[in-house]
């Protein structure tokens, strides 16, 4: 017998919870039903993929761990297939859900928003904006349809995600603090004053380093840059988050002997669930403003 697309869902599920029983359980199935499967898996496929032992957790064999990327890989593309037929079937959306992150460069947003109205005059908008985590969020739990956020590294295996372009980091604090004045400030004189990053640490942000003993952490740019403005530390921030009207002249950018990478910002989308012609119109116009900024 040949094998299916199920038995390789049910070889990903237990590699990656290590467990026969759980992958049952989630699945509504029996768990003798979940073991047949991925035995005829291995015969068909002619290597031994679990190590299985009385009482103890399936492992992978080296064949198993070898095969487990392109069995994922597989399974993504079987979903962008759907995806892709499910939009040609769609056509044009008549709604389209936006999450961004809410630091995102405010002017090539709005530039894009403007020139989708144009473009698309009936399409129905419903925007979104929050903090660090809430995009992706929403994305997964089926709230939004295009999210726009800043790479991090905890990035959902759902989601897809297309590279529109970057934003500079500056390190900054406010007109009156102890570092304005020097002409140039280390690493180990950073160190020495209250340092602000955005939360949470594992989030996988460029910026995301502690140099300092005594931090405070926040889950929003603009809440790091409230706090910077009432001298309560130094930061790396967006730098349009600095050139931003409301903070002009109360923010002093330093000359310092390493700033972090710039943000890259993506445009994302469940994999399930592919862009029609107007998410895909919207994003290769934010991707030129954005360029147009930079």
């Amino acid at each position: 017998m040949q094998w299916n697309l199920e038995q390789m869902r049910l070889f990903v599920s237990v590699a990656e919870q290590r467990s026969f029983s759980a992958v049952a359980r989630d699945m509504k199935r029996a768990q003798s039903a979940v073991s047949s499967a991925v035995a005829l898996l291995e015969a068909d496929l002619g290597v031994v993929l679990f190590e299985r032992s009385s009482g103890r957790q399936p492992r992978l064999t080296e064949a198993g761990g070898a095969l487990l990327e392109e069995a994922r890989e597989l399974l993504r593309q079987c979903d962008r297939l759907d995806g892709r037929a499910l939009a040609l079937m769609r056509g044009q959306e008549a709604r389209l859900r936006l999450a961004h992150d809410e630091a995102m460069p405010y002017q090539p947003v709005l530039d894009s928003l403007e020139a989708l109205a144009e473009r698309f005059p009936s399409l129905e908008m419903q925007l979104a904006s929050g903090a660090q985590g809430d995009v992706a969020r929403k994305l997964v739990e089926r709230l939004a349809d295009l999210g726009l956020l800043f790479h991090h590294e905890q990035m959902p295996e759902a989601l897809e995600r297309r590279v529109l372009g970057s934003v500079e980091m500056v390190t900054v604090c406010s007109v009156g603090h102890p570092l304005v004045g020097e002409p140039r400030v280390s690493r180990q004189l950073l160190g020495r004053h209250r340092q602000l990053l955005i939360a949470p640490q594992q989030s996988g942000y460029p910026g995301g380093e502690q140099l300092s003993a005594q931090v405070w952490r926040a889950d929003s740019f603009y809440m790091m840059a409230e706090l910077l403005m009432r001298g309560l530390g130094w930061a790396w921030l967006p730098r349009h988050v600095v050139q931003y009207p409301a903070y002009q002249n109360l923010m002093v950018e330093l000359v310092s002997d390493w700033t972090p990478p710039a943000l890259v910002v993506e445009m994302v989308w469940r994999r399930d669930e592919p862009l029609g012609p107007a998410a895909r119109w919207l994003a290769d116009s934010f991707a030129q403003h954005l360029q147009a900024i930079g």
